[in-house]
Parts: structure tokens; sequence; C-alpha cells
């Protein structure tokens, strides 16, 4: 991936720090991904921003780009080393001290020095530099990480020699992850930027293989998806806790909890009770991708819901979920009944979702690749990396067109889109206001192999083919034209709960998700919230009368974060060659005559399609004329439009009746809204407690929603 070369990240740095040296480490899959371009990239604008940097070690690889965005910086002398009738090049740590620049760039950090060198590794050097007060930008691949190096060995087929261990990058101020597509990667390779000619076949068996790069790409997101630690409330920490007792089968258990982790975006921790053997949690753990943690309190007694630090508790039924259920909800809870017989799920193991047509469509007729550029928030070089690998195609001699991409005032995106053709866009008026839109009929008519579709959530202007642009994408792909476009992760509809209890945001503007699930690659582009920041401070993002407003906003470090850490999960979510096999046949929502819980409703209902699972409101009222409530209607239209059933009740004993209900669907969970308060003392019980009580087998308790 190449990345916006407008960015004057470390100046900005260190502008907010006082000065303060840092190590900012990029991490790829495999070469030829991008590394070296973003370090010089980077090492560039500081010095067009007045830092004094250097190159202190860089591979060139005789390539005109990397030159070029060299020329004008100071390159640090090697040290020469003599070995037998040889000499070899090394960095000059001593050298680098002397020369005290404020930052420096350093590859190849695997790397082991030579004989003579003040430090055994080239990792090691970067710690010291920083240590001496002087910034680093550096970059490996992951496969020389100590905590992947054995996997990786097993994938490209020999040993991997240099390590750098987990400690570095745990140690790093900030780690990047270079994502790019594998049809760039293998472009790449193929047009000898990478390997000698002669070497590409031989690396498209071994190291550049297709399982290889796939399962390597993924232990760089999950690599950096862990390092991705925001500070921030337990109830909005992107993380499942699920509570594993003695006496339970424990892999339906897991299985059930993790199909709730994925479907809400969360990181998975295992946490075992007393009574559980490590062993035990450790092989479902592995099964699942989960961790395993330990809990001191689960020896003292028993724990209280706001001791787990996560944004959703999993336990199975019994004396601590009761405990649970009696107190304010501040997140999300579900209990299991530990003996429970399940019945075979309704949806067959494929699944069904909106797009599944669509999908099965495009392996029929041949519909063209979609390829989204999947980043955490505006400004983290979605766009100007999308022109990149048009810059690519082009060159290869593939016929790509800019259908539309929008550069937001950014003078090097709008820099990049010279020499590439451009469409002209639909321009009207409507009721007094000027619209500029994609001109669908335009790209059909020109029909490219590849076209740019910016911005894939967009809302469409009135009079406008379809509503939403994704629709549009859909058409062109329908037609045999390939797309690339882009995404911000909050955009999608199913992380539209997740999203504002990470940020306090109510996204708007929103796609459904199965369109990310049709795209033949998910590209993450990321950028972390120290980035992002400094760009929009630098203007690159918003104008400047926003920029204040934004960075106590939406653009908070702690909310930037969360957002890269969702992007890096959907990403791999999306990325999955096997789908998880549905564990949660239905969802049944039980809901009270009040117009707040129709967003209840369209919340369920978002959780329901990430679950690819059946949706059933159900209202059980005292009275057969409080059955008939306009309000009851209300729900009922709310359900009709989330594609759920709507049943009424009339029943005095409402926990009993949903229970029942429930229990026609088999394999159905039950969920209901939690209490904002304690009950009072004497009072009627909380009315997850009563539905525990009249037998529900699963129960899905929601944080409640703020009252507006």
């Amino acid at each position: 991936m190449r990345s916006d070369a407008s960015r004057p990240d470390a100046l900005e740095l260190l502008k907010e720090i006082g000065g303060q040296a840092r190590l900012t480490v990029f991490l790829g899959f495999a070469p030829g991904v991008g590394k070296t371009y973003r370090l010089l990239s980077e090492a560039r604008q500081l010095k067009l921003a007045g830092v004094r940097v250097m190159l202190g070690w860089i591979e060139l690889k005789d390539r005109s780009d990397l030159e070029q965005l060299c020329e004008g910086i100071p390159r640090l002398p090697p040290r020469l080393v003599t070995i037998g009738t040889s000499a070899f090049e090394e960095f000059d740590y001593a050298a680098a001290i002397a020369a005290a620049p404020q930052a420096i760039v350093l590859d190849e950090l695997a790397h082991t020095n030579l004989v003579g060198s003040t430090h055994a590794k080239r990792w090691q050097d970067a710690l010291a530099l920083r240590e001496a007060g002087i910034s680093v930008l550096g970059a490996f691949n992951i496969a020389h990480l100590e905590s992947v190096a054995p996997t990786a060995e097993a994938l490209i087929g020999f040993p991997i020699r240099e390590i750098v261990p987990l400690s570095f990058l745990k140690a790093a101020d900030q780690v990047i992850a270079i994502d790019v597509a594998p049809e760039q990667l293998e472009a790449r390779l193929h047009a000898g930027s990478i390997v000698r000619m002669e070497d590409v076949e031989r690396a498209l068996q071994g190291p550049f293989r297709a399982q290889t790069l796939r399962g390597l790409r993924e232990m760089m997101l999950r690599t950096v998806d862990d390092l991705t630690e925001p500070a921030l409330p337990a109830a909005r920490v992107s993380k499942a806790d699920a509570l594993l007792l003695p006496g339970i089968d424990g892999e339906a258990f897991i299985e059930r909890v993790a199909a709730f982790a994925d479907a809400f975006n969360l990181a998975l921790d295992i946490i075992p009770g007393p009574g559980v053997g490590l062993e035990t949690a450790a092989r479902l753990a592995q099964l699942h991708g989960a961790r395993v943690i330990r809990m001191d309190l689960l020896e003292d007694g028993s724990p209280a819901l706001t001791d787990f630090n996560a944004s959703f508790v999993a336990v199975p039924k019994g004396t601590i979920a009761s405990t649970f259920v009696t107190a304010p909800i501040d997140r999300e809870l579900l209990v299991v009944a530990p003996d429970q017989q399940r019945a075979a799920l309704s949806r067959s193991d494929i699944g069904q979702h909106p797009y599944a047509q669509t999908a099965g469509d495009r392996m029929r007729v041949g519909y063209g690749r979609l390829t989204v550029y999947l980043g955490a928030a505006a400004g983290c070089g979605k766009t100007y990396a999308m022109l990149d690998q048009a810059h690519q195609l082009k060159a290869e001699g593939v016929d790509v067109v800019v259908a539309f991409v929008e550069t937001h005032g950014r003078v090097d995106t709008a820099r990049k889109l010279e020499g590439l053709e451009a469409l002209p866009r639909r321009e009207f008026n409507h009721a007094g206001v000027r619209y500029s839109e994609l001109d669908l009929e335009a790209v059909l008519a020109r029909r490219p192999q590849v076209a740019l579709i910016d911005e894939l959530a967009h809302t469409n202007a009135p009079r406008s083919k379809f509503e939403k642009r994704y629709q549009d994408v859909l058409s062109v792909l329908r037609s045999g034209i390939s797309v690339l476009t882009t995404l911000n992760i909050q955009h999608l509809e199913g992380l539209n709960d997740v999203v504002r209890r990470l940020t306090g945001v109510t996204v708007r503007e929103t796609m459904p998700d199965g369109i990310l699930e049709l795209a033949d690659d998910v590209v993450h582009i990321d950028a972390s919230a120290q980035t992002l920041r400094d760009r929009l401070r630098a203007g690159k993002i918003y104008p400047k009368e926003r920029i204040e407003a934004a960075l106590s906003s939406f653009f908070r470090t702690e909310n930037l974060t969360a957002l890269r850490e969702l992007a890096l999960r959907e990403a791999l979510r999306t990325r999955a060659v096997t789908r998880r096999r549905p564990a949660i046949a239905g969802i049944v929502l039980g809901v009270a005559a009040r117009e707040r819980d129709m967003m209840l409703i369209q919340r369920a209902a978002r959780l329901t399609r990430r679950l690819n699972a059946d949706f059933t409101v159900v209202h059980i009222a005292p009275t057969k004329q409080a059955s008939q409530l306009p309000v009851v209607e209300m729900l009922r239209e709310t359900a009709r439009t989330a594609q759920g059933r709507f049943i009424v009740e009339v029943d005095t004993a409402a926990a009993r009746r949903l229970v029942r209900v429930a229990s026609e669907q088999a394999g159905s969970t039950i969920a209901i809204e939690g209490v904002r308060t304690k009950p009072r003392w004497l009072g009627p019980k909380s009315f997850a407690q009563a539905v525990l009580e009249a037998g529900a087998l699963e129960l899905l308790v929601f944080a409640p929603a703020p009252i507006r």
C-alpha cells in the first residue's frame, strides 16, 4: 500500500508531545507490500516540514520511485565491515548518535547486525536511538515476529532466522499495518519489483502462494489488533468475556458466545472459573480464536458484572447470572443454561443473508470484482491507496477510469488523479441545491474494465436512479465492470450500535453489512489515532473551522483507537475463508408498550442480520385493550420494516408467556432490555430475573440505550 505523501505525521507528533522521541513501526505481511515506500514518504514529509531527518538504513531495490523519494534527504554513510576478503555495509549506530537527527529511518528491523556493531540486532538499535532522543521510523514483516515465526516457517517452507521479540512491538509508540490486495502484490511480483524475473515462478510456489499470503496477512492484522488497546471504560471495551464454569458443556457454551462476539465485532476472552482446567480453556480458545485470561475475583467469591473489563459478558445460568440481572446493566449480558439441549438450526449451515442471491449470480454470470478499501475514519488514506492501485493497473495495460472520486480539497489526492481518465459527473440542481453525483449511465456506456467509485455508503441526491451508492456499485458489477471503492467502518449498519457505544455518535449514513461480505477483497488502510489527529490538525481532513470541534469529539484518541479495532476485526471477518457455522437459530425480542422500544427493535434486527438468524418481536399485553394501543401498532410497523415477525399475546404473567412463545421457536435466544436502576428492596423482580426463573434457556440482555 502506498500512503498519502502529504502527511506531516512526525512533525505534528513532535509538536504535540514537546519533542519527545517516538518509535513507529510499519508492519507488513510480505516483501513488496509497500513498507519502504511508506517509510520514505514519511521521511520526505518530515524534511519538507523542517524536521532534521536522516536515512539510517534503506534498501532502494533499484526502484526509481524510491530513488525520487530519497532526493534531498541526508543519508547516513554506512559502516564498512570486513569479513575475510569481503567488505559489507552495515548501519552505523555510533554515527547516527553523533549526527543527532530529530528522526531517522531504519528499515529491516529484524536484521542481525554484523560483527563490531554496538547492538546485536537492528531493533535494539531502534530502541537505543529512541532512548537517546531520536525518533525512529522502522519496518519489518510479520513472519519475523517471535510469536508468528513458527507458523510462518510452516507456511513459507523454510526457516526464519531473523527474529524480533513481541516485547519490541509492545514497546513501540505506534504499530501500523501495511495491507495490500493480493492481486496488486502479485502484479508487483510479475513486474520484477520484488524478486528477479527468473525467480518469480519459484516465489509463486513458495512464499507468495495464495494460502501463505492469506495466513500471513491474517496474522499481521491480528497482531496489530492485539496491540490496539484503547483506554476506555469497561462497558466500551471491544471485548467479550466468557466465564467458563465446571459442570457445563464448555464447547457448546463457547461456540454460542463466539457467535455473538463475532456479530458484535468483539475479541473473545475465556475466563476459566475454579475447577476448570487451563488445558480445557486453552483448547477452546484455540478452536475459536480466543484468549485465556485469569480473574482473581473468582477465587474469593462471586464477581459483579462491573468486575469484567468487557462490553459483553457471557455466563452460564445459575447464581452468578441471577446476581448480574438484578443489578443495573451497563453492557450486553448473555446467560446460557448449562444443560440445555439445542434443537437443530432452522437455517442451513451456509446461511441466507439478503445478498446471498447476488453472490450466487456473480459466480454464474461473471460479475466484476469488488475491492473495498476499508478504514477507521476519514483521512486514513483510503482514496489515495485506491488511486495508487489505479495507476498500477493502468501501467499494466488495464482499462481503468475514475467514475467518482472525492478529493475533499486534499492537494496530494487531487494530484494523484493526474494521468487517469475521469468520467464527467452528473451535475444538477434540485430544490435550490446544487448536486454533483456519480453518472451511472456514463459508466455503463463507457464499459471500462475497472471503475473507481469512492464513498460506498454515500446517500445519493434526489432524482438519482438508486437511493444509495452501493446500489450503483452493484449495478456496475452486474454489467461485468470491476470496482475499487472506499468505506469507513462506522458506516456499516450492523455496527451502528457498537459505534454509538464506543464514540457516543449515531451515524445516520449506513449501508448493509452484506455488501462488504460480497467483496472479493477488503484492504485495510491502517492509521493510528495519533496519525489521524495529526492530519486533522494539518487541515488534511476537515476545513480549518471544524478542526478543534472534531479533535474534542469524534476524533478523540480513544474514539479513533476503538474504531481502528473495529476496522481491523471487520477486515479479518470478511476475509475468512470459511464462515463460522451458524450457532443461533433466531432472536425472540420482548418489547414493552413504549415508543423507545422501536429503537430496541432496530438494534436487535441489526444484530440478527449479522448472526444470520430469524427475528421475532413479541409484546405481552396485560389486557386485550392494552394490546390495541397505538404504540403497539407502531412497534408492529417497526418490526415489519426490520423484516421481523411481530406477535402480540395477552397475559398478566409476561415473563412466563414470553418464554413459552420462545420455546415454540426451537433454538432461539430470548432478548430483552436490561434495567437502568437496581430494583427496590422488597419490590418486584427485574424482568430479566423473572424470565430466567420462568425457564428461559438463553437470555440476551441489552444495555439500556441512553434516554434522550
